[in-house]
């Protein structure tokens, strides 16, 4: 199994539906596989989140009368035996047809109603399709937001925390900012990016978290990017799950910058972290 087709049913497997064959060689993949790993433990706290903070909303009393109306109707749908009109004479065969076709036709509104009640309780726009490299650095960004020591190398400043990944990585992170009163560096740590090893660098921004990923760009699938607001910077910019991404390439290395700060003030960062270097 290599991590592609791991990471396509991670799912499956935290929802308790995989095959115990395939689910042995999945867990024996995620056993050597730091990378993989890294994105099973992201999905499982992503979908706790959701679990936990996904809006559910009642159904309407009207639709819950239509449902219990049809119910009713379903379960007393055949004529009582005392109540049939003295001159309609139905042969056995007949009645149970009847019964068993009410009792169908019942059902099905039932299910009907049943699917329009999950619609109601469910009724979160469909997200747009957005790159897989949006969706990786959001579930990275969380992963750091919930590990209970995200910061590996507390910042004294962008000359401290830089030196610091020399030997962890395979190469070296270019980041000219150094962080400043609006946008103060907090620290950096070493993360895992798709399948590469990445320089994750903390930002705050008031009360607000800031990731910004550093890796490889080499061989992912890189989305169509276009000028941001102003110029300068040529970036991808969606918003998944709440949280604003600008993705961009410099040389030979990519950066994802993640954070639930309004995408204005994620841009001016994103032109400081650009900035020529000294």
């Amino acid at each position: 199994m290599n991590c592609r087709e791991a990471r396509e049913e991670l799912r499956e497997l935290e929802e308790g539906r995989m095959p115990r064959e395939r689910e042995a060689i999945l867990r024996a993949h995620l056993a050597t596989c730091d990378a993989c790993r890294n994105a099973d433990e992201a999905e499982r706290a992503i979908t706790a989140l959701l679990r936990t903070r996904l809006p559910r909303y009642d159904a309407p009393d009207a639709l819950k009368a239509r449902i219990s109306a049809t119910l009713a109707q379903g379960a007393g749908a055949a004529y009582p035996r005392d109540a049939m009109p003295s001159d309609v004479r139905v042969r056995p065969t007949e009645a149970r047809e009847t019964r068993r076709s009410q009792r169908v036709g019942a059902f099905v509104g039932v299910l009907a109603l049943a699917a329009a009640v999950a619609l109601f309780a469910y009724r979160t726009p469909r997200p747009a399709e957005t790159s897989p490299l949006v969706t990786e650095a959001v579930s990275d960004h969380l992963r750091t937001l919930y590990a209970e020591h995200p910061i590996e190398i507390a910042s004294g400043g962008i000359h401290q925390v830089k030196p610091w990944f020399t030997g962890r990585l395979d190469f070296a992170p270019i980041v000219p900012f150094a962080g400043d009163d609006e946008f103060p560096l907090e620290g950096g740590a070493v993360a895992y990016f798709v399948d590469r090893k990445a320089a994750t660098f903390f930002f705050k921004r008031r009360l607000h978290a800031i990731s910004l990923f550093v890796f490889r760009a080499d061989g992912l699938g890189w989305p169509s990017m276009k000028s941001a607001p102003g110029g300068g910077l040529v970036a991808y910019d969606a918003t998944a799950r709440g949280f604003h991404v600008l993705l961009w390439r410099r040389g030979e290395l990519g950066y994802a910058l993640v954070s639930d700060v309004e995408p204005g003030e994620l841009a001016k960062l994103a032109a400081r972290l650009n900035a020529p270097s000294d």
